[in-house]
């Protein structure tokens, strides 16, 4: 049987004579054929075990810790992928190797030069040391992803909070732009004059676009990867033209929980590393893809070298920097009805809205992003906006004649 060996270095094969030989012995095939020591090498059959950073995160990989354990129990087969991490470099079998004059009268051109600069090796560190959710603007995109679209299609949103001196990115309220969501494609229809808005109440919150957020369907699930081909670009292109080095891109899932056998909702945080930003803006990738290509892998309209060789498909997971995920309460809720959804929000709504919390202040009743932007709608961009988020940012009393503006909307 063969099985295939991922790495950092790409995808590698390894023939087994016996398919019911133990991890042990596994590994020494690994040594013997890869030519990394025995106790270099962590294996297990988890994707994840690629994007560890300590020896405190591949403690947590412990399916093919025990070395007597035959593979076969760990249901691999012919075919079957195990990923491998060890520590140092190594030299690849088999890559080429060129003289810069070309010893076999290959002249290289400009192109092959470039290309054989252009080392794609994984980022350790991320620029911002953890992403804060405000937990009720995460509960309200994941529970319209889960109960709404059952995971069925994608959704997406722009994420808008602050930076921290220390370099947190602290996210307060996720706006969701026009859309079209489907199995494994996300398509944003941005409304520039929708998003100027958006920015006004940012600004007048003291916020800022800090990242972005989408879902994976459940069929996406069962591709085993972090991020596909098609989602590495959309990321990269979102992130680029930020030109915020904290930019986060968070992810949204379903995970089968192995232990009662029902499905858990996960959100895990990523930066695009350095090399995929700027082989993007360079315009490096392949946008392009055919019915029967890998979406683990991104397509490069050139050489990249990885690992020691030359390639043009770089898995997807060399470009995702992990950002570790935390949660907060922020200062604004989540009540009120998000745009662009199913159902759009009407003075009808905002009348209920308001009778809901009629005992609140009135600067508490507003504190809420998405009714600001349906308020924005019918007010002045350059005057009412910025009075409203002042008020709401520094959670003061709302000016009596925005209030009687106000309920006399709702009342219409």
């Amino acid at each position: 049987m063969m099985l295939r060996i991922r790495s950092r270095d790409g995808l590698e094969r390894l023939k087994i004579d016996d398919p019911h030989i133990t991890v042990a012995q596994l590994k020494s095939l690994i040594k013997s054929q890869f030519k990394i020591p025995i106790n270099n090498q962590t294996l297990s059959t988890d994707r994840n075990l690629l994007l560890a950073k300590t020896p405190a995160d591949l403690l947590r990989f412990t399916d093919m810790a025990n070395p007597a354990t035959p593979i076969s129990a760990l249901n691999l087969s012919h075919g079957s992928i195990v990923f491998l991490y060890y520590h140092g470099e190594r030299t690849v079998a088999g890559t080429p190797t060129f003289s810069p004059a070309g010893s076999f009268g290959r002249k290289m051109t400009m192109d092959d030069l470039i290309a054989r600069q252009t080392r794609i090796t994984r980022q350790e560190s991320p620029h911002c040391d953890a992403a804060s959710f405000d937990r009720h603007s995460a509960n309200a995109f994941q529970s319209y992803v889960n109960d709404t679209l059952a995971f069925s299609s994608k959704r997406g949103g722009f994420l808008y909070g602050r930076v921290s001196e220390d370099g947190k990115v602290q996210v307060d309220f996720i706006y969701e732009p026009p859309q079209q969501g489907m199995e494994d494609d996300l398509i944003l229809l941005r409304d520039p004059e929708e998003e100027k808005l958006v920015d006004a109440i940012a600004a007048g919150l003291g916020m800022s676009r800090v990242g972005f957020i989408f879902s994976q369907t459940i069929m996406q699930d069962k591709k085993d990867y972090n991020f596909s081909n098609k989602e590495v670009i959309q990321a990269a292109e979102l992130h680029a033209e930020s030109g915020l080095k904290e930019w986060v891109t968070v992810v949204v899932k379903l995970k089968v929980n192995e232990e009662d056998g029902g499905a858990d909702v996960h959100f895990e945080a990523f930066q695009m590393s350095d090399i995929c930003i700027k082989l993007f803006k360079e315009g490096w990738f392949e946008r392009k893809f055919g019915k029967n290509d890998d979406p683990k892998l991104s397509k490069m309209k050139k050489d990249v070298v990885v690992g020691g060789k030359d390639v043009r498909e770089v898995d997807n997971d060399f470009f995702l920097v992990v950002v570790r995920i935390v949660d907060h309460e922020g200062p604004l809720s989540s009540t009120f009805p998000i745009e662009n959804r199913n159902t759009s929000a009407t003075m009808k709504t905002l009348k209920s809205h308001l009778d809901r919390s009629r005992s609140l202040p009135f600067v508490k009743r507003i504190s809420d992003f998405h009714l600001l932007l349906f308020l924005a709608r019918f007010l002045d961009l350059n005057s009412d906006i910025p009075a409203l988020t002042e008020c709401v940012h520094m959670q003061t009393a709302v000016p009596e004649g925005y209030q009687l503006l106000i309920e006399s909307m709702a009342n219409t």
